[in-house]
């Protein structure tokens, strides 16, 4: 089923304590179109970079089953870069630089061939672009997923919450939850989050797994103790990928089929975070992602519980 990505191709620096890199490619439409690539072909990305994005990364993205008609290339400009360094535990970060370049004024252009798009996944962006997108397709997807972020509940919330009001699905962290619904407690939170009109929430709590809510049914989905965590740059959207992906390969939104969806979006997450960047999604195979699947559903099966008087 055909799905299109919209989000930031982007430069990023990276710094952790494991070490640091220079300019390498990044940005939230990156990794949710890597992560997709795995589940569902062709990826349909909506993005915009400059003329000093390299050609031998647009080919990556094409060899991995992206379709980049819709990748805007613009001449004599930058593309997006950020900079950031994370703590020692890796839950925190500090930007050091942002360079907003061609994402200051991106007009999302959806190409014909994109207008058969019956999976929506809208990566973090303005919530203007990303209602744009939303008006600029004939016909409504079946499924709209949109990813957004903190930042944007500070300077632009009108606007996001017109845009919430558009689609099926809301993926934000535990932190952005209790910010856009003022509420502590998870449970409340989402209630009220998807009376603005999400039928489905997913609030990501990063090394402590994943909640998926739809009325009154709850999912939650572990993250898996790893060995070793280098980078968690492009964790969140890498989830996103392997959920929206899953979806759009199985083209099933049920509640059951979406708690199967967020298992295989942790799964593909927590590769993410083994390598500094997309190292990690670029080299992946069939037999290593249905193991990890594997050690996830481990981790959330019990045996019925025999209680004898």
């Amino acid at each position: 089923m055909s799905l299109v990505v919209i989000g930031s191709v982007a430069f990023d620096a990276l710094e952790t304590p494991f070490g640091k890199t220079d300019k390498i490619i990044g940005g939230a439409a990156t990794y949710i179109t890597l992560s997709a690539s795995y589940s569902v072909k062709p990826v349909k990305l909506v993005a915009v970079v400059g003329d000093d994005f390299p050609q031998s990364d647009v080919l990556l993205l094409q060899e991995h089953g992206v379709d980049t008609e819709g990748l805007q290339i613009k001449e004599g400009e930058k593309s997006f870069f950020w900079s950031g360094k994370y703590s020692t535990d890796l839950n925190s970060r500090e930007t050091l630089q942002t360079e907003l370049n061609v994402l200051a004024d991106f007009d999302p252009i959806i190409p014909d061939s994109y207008q058969d798009c019956k999976y929506l996944m809208l990566g973090n962006l303005t919530p203007k672009v990303q209602r744009l997108v939303i008006q600029r397709l004939v016909n409504r997807p079946k499924l709209i997923v949109l990813d957004t972020m903190n930042f944007w509940m500070d300077v632009a919330l009108e606007e996001l919450l017109t845009t919430i009001e558009m689609v099926d699905v809301l993926s934000i962290n535990d932190e952005e939850a209790r910010q856009l619904s003022g509420e502590y407690s998870l449970v409340k939170a989402a209630r009220k989050i998807m009376a603005m009109g999400p039928k489905y929430l997913i609030i990501k709590k990063g090394e402590h797994g994943a909640l998926l809510f739809c009325k009154n049914k709850v999912f939650f989905a572990p993250a898996l103790p790893l060995e070793e965590v280098f980078d968690p740059t492009g964790a969140g959207d890498t989830f996103a990928g392997g959920f929206i992906g899953y979806l759009a390969a199985t083209d099933d939104i049920s509640f059951d089929n979406m708690k199967r969806a967020v298992i295989h979006g942790s799964a593909m997450a927590s590769f993410c975070v083994e390598k500094f960047g997309t190292e990690r999604l670029v080299n992946l195979t069939k037999e290593e992602i249905e193991a990890r699947e594997r050690q996830f559903a481990e981790l959330v099966n019990v045996e019925p519980i025999s209680i004898e008087a």
